[in-house]
Formats: C-alpha cells, sequence, structure tokens
C-alpha cells in the first residue's frame, strides 16, 4: 500500500487548561465542589456562558464576587484573543482569526443567509489530510482543539451575531464543521463539543443536532462510530472525484479506504441515522470537471445511496499561488445538470468570503 502522508495522531502540544465546556454537567458541579462551592454554582455558570453567552465574571451578579471570579478563574479560563475580523458580501459574512493560548492561530467563518444564520468552525488547527488544493491541507498540522474550543467558537459566533456584526441582530442557528482540519481525527472532542452545542440548556447552547453538519474527507471507521452514536447530524463526505485514480491524488486518505468503501460507510449513515449524506465536490478546472465525471458520479451515487443523498457543488476557491482554480461557469453548469439528469440532487454552494481569503486555512496562512 502506498504510503501515506497523513497525520492521524495529532503532535503533542498543550491543549488550554480545563474548561466549563469541556466538562458534562455531573463533572461540572463536582468540579465547583472541589472549588468548596455548592453545587448548582455550576449551573449558574453553564447559563452565564450558554445562556448569556458571557465569560465576563462582572456580568454575573447572582453569584457573590469573591465566588464568581474564583470560579470563572478555574471553569472559564479564556481561550481565544481575537486577532483580526473581516467582513464581506455587503456585511453578511465576518471571518475571524483567532489566536489560541500557545499562539495557534485559528479560523471561523459567520455567515448570514436570508433562512439561517450559519457558523463554520475548525476543529483542528491545521490538518493532516494533505489535500493538495486546500490551504490547511498545505500548512499540516500543528494540534487538535479541545472540545471547549470548538464549542467557544461557536459561542463567540453566536455572541457577535446577537450583537449585530452581520448587521441587524440575528440569532445563530447552524454549524458546519467544515473550517480547518479533519473533525473526525478529532473524535471524541468533536463528538463532545456536539453534545455541548446541541444540549438544551442550562448544559449546551440548545441548537438542534439537525442544524450540525460535520464533514469528513472519508476517515471510514469513524463514519461507522458516528452513526453508531444515534445522533442527528448531518454527514458531510468531502469526495470531489468519483475514481480512485483521481481521487488518490486530490484526496490522498483514498489510497487507505477508496471510493466504494467510503459510499458504503455513508450509506450505513444513512440508513443507521434516517438522514441524507451530502456529497461535497470541489470543482477544480480541467481536473475533477469532465462530463464524464459527472455521470460516473451520479451512477456511483444512484446505485450506493440511492435518494438518501445530496450533492453540494463548490466552485473552488483558489489559494494565492495555487495552479488549481475554478472551473467556468459553464462547465460548471454542464456538471450539475449531467449529476440531476443522473438521477442525483445536485445544487452549487453558494460561495462566500472569496476577497477575505475565506477558503479554510488562508486567513491563518497570512499571520
Amino acid at each position: 500500500m502506498t504510503s501515506l502522508p497523513l497525520v492521524f495522531d495529532a503532535p503533542k502540544r498543550a491543549l488550554p487548561p480545563r474548561h466549563l465546556a469541556d466538562l458534562s454537567t455531573g463533572e461540572r458541579r463536582a468540579a465547583v465542589q472541589a472549588l468548596g462551592e455548592q453545587p448548582f454554582r455550576a449551573d449558574q455558570l453553564s447559563r452565564h456562558y450558554f445562556g448569556r453567552l458571557t465569560a465576563d465574571p462582572s456580568s454575573m451578579t447572582d453569584i457573590p464576587a469573591a465566588s464568581r471570579e474564583r470560579l470563572v478563574a478555574e471553569l472559564m479560563p479564556p481561550l481565544f484573543t481575537e486577532v483580526r475580523a473581516v467582513a464581506c458580501d455587503d456585511g453578511r459574512t465576518r471571518k475571524s482569526l483567532l489566536r489560541a493560548h500557545d499562539g495557534t492561530l485559528v479560523e471561523s467563518v459567520l455567515m448570514r443567509y436570508p433562512d439561517r444564520t450559519t457558523v463554520c468552525v475548525s476543529s483542528q488547527a491545521g490538518c493532516g489530510m494533505a489535500c493538495p488544493f486546500c490551504a490547511t491541507g498545505q500548512a499540516g498540522l500543528t494540534r487538535n482543539l479541545s472540545t471547549a474550543e470548538i464549542v467557544d467558537q461557536v459561542r463567540l459566533a453566536a455572541s457577535a451575531a446577537r450583537d449585530g456584526s452581520l448587521g441587524t441582530p440575528t440569532r445563530l442557528s447552524n454549524i458546519v464543521f467544515m473550517g480547518m482540519g479533519e473533525p473526525l481525527a478529532n473524535y471524541r472532542r468533536v463528538v463532545d463539543a456536539v453534545h455541548r452545542i446541541c444540549d438544551p440548556a442550562p448544559s449546551g447552547l440548545g441548537i438542534s443536532q439537525r442544524s450540525v453538519t460535520v464533514s469528513t474527507v472519508g476517515l471510514v471507521p469513524a463514519i461507522r462510530k458516528l452513526a453508531d452514536e444515534r445522533m442527528q447530524v448531518r454527514l458531510a463526505v468531502s469526495l470531489h472525484t468519483p475514481d480512485d485514480e483521481l481521487r488518490d491524488t486530490l484526496v490522498p486518505v483514498n489510497t487507505r479506504w477508496p471510493v466504494d468503501e467510503v459510499l458504503q460507510a455513508a450509506r450505513y449513515y444513512a440508513d443507521t441515522t434516517g438522514r441524507r449524506v451530502s456529497i461535497e465536490y470541489a470543482l477544480i478546472r480541467d481536473i475533477n470537471d469532465q462530463p464524464w465525471r459527472a455521470d460516473l458520479l451520479a451512477k456511483r451515487l444512484r446505485e450506493q445511496l440511492g435518494q438518501l443523498v445530496h450533492v453540494n457543488l463548490i466552485p473552488l476557491n483558489p489559494t494565492p499561488g495555487s495552479q488549481w482554480d475554478a472551473s467556468p461557469k459553464a462547465v460548471e453548469s454542464e456538471f450539475v445538470h449531467r449529476v440531476n439528469a443522473g438521477g442525483v440532487a445536485c445544487t452549487v454552494r453558494d460561495t462566500r468570503g472569496r476577497e477575505i481569503a475565506a477558503a479554510c486555512g488562508q486567513l491563518a496562512a497570512q499571520g
């Protein structure tokens, strides 16, 4: 088997100190008790963090001042400092570059649409999957993010949306794990983060699991494991081509788990959860945009997944200096037409933020 330039185990770098969002409800109460406080203080802290979206002790007036300072210091250590925030699309897209406790740079993107407000979050700093057309893949993997670091991206986005950073105030409704990193390579922390995001207050942010999408390049055992969690999150598989020969190059993990195995795992996920799977397909000029590949994609998806699949065609957001470029609009339209004609639903994703380097990894690469 071909040797893979992939990293599944992140470099051994220190995660941030323990945070409230790392802990289950029971663990929070135990942690508060260990600090000499009554267990109900954990629920109060949780309501501030998950409900009021704040970690500022001065706003926690229902907790005695001496207690709140200590509790916040011990259970809500600062996780991120915002280095830079840039906006485009008439203020409807806002990308944040965040610096963690160890200097690690992480990106998240907040986007407002007519019917929803979505945040795209990172699950790792960098990525070890080595996809050559992706800025994050080119940078390599620095480390996994903690559960709390993932959740805090969502809290910060929810607070920004509420406070009008996208124009008029709005409520964060959707979460997509499509930022930096391969979510299923940081499996346990991502699943725990989904629970914190989706559990009702005061345990979590109370966002529906059906409004959460977890993306993967195709880590087959982890896809099956995620199905067995029996959650209602949507699975998105970054396929990018239906044939193994090209996918070995575009998505190097394919040499370990080829297209058939990935689609079988996706079918298992759909059958187990009852949720339709999304297939992500970045359309790259003269690389994977040929009509015969559209026909083959439709055929393989129809045979493997039937009606339990939808293709999101993504016009490539090229990275500076890259050899890769987006396909012409006429080629894109023909590709969509052929996939739909082949019996598989296919639409083009609304591309946001080209002028602010909104493809994942671009802003961090600029520093």
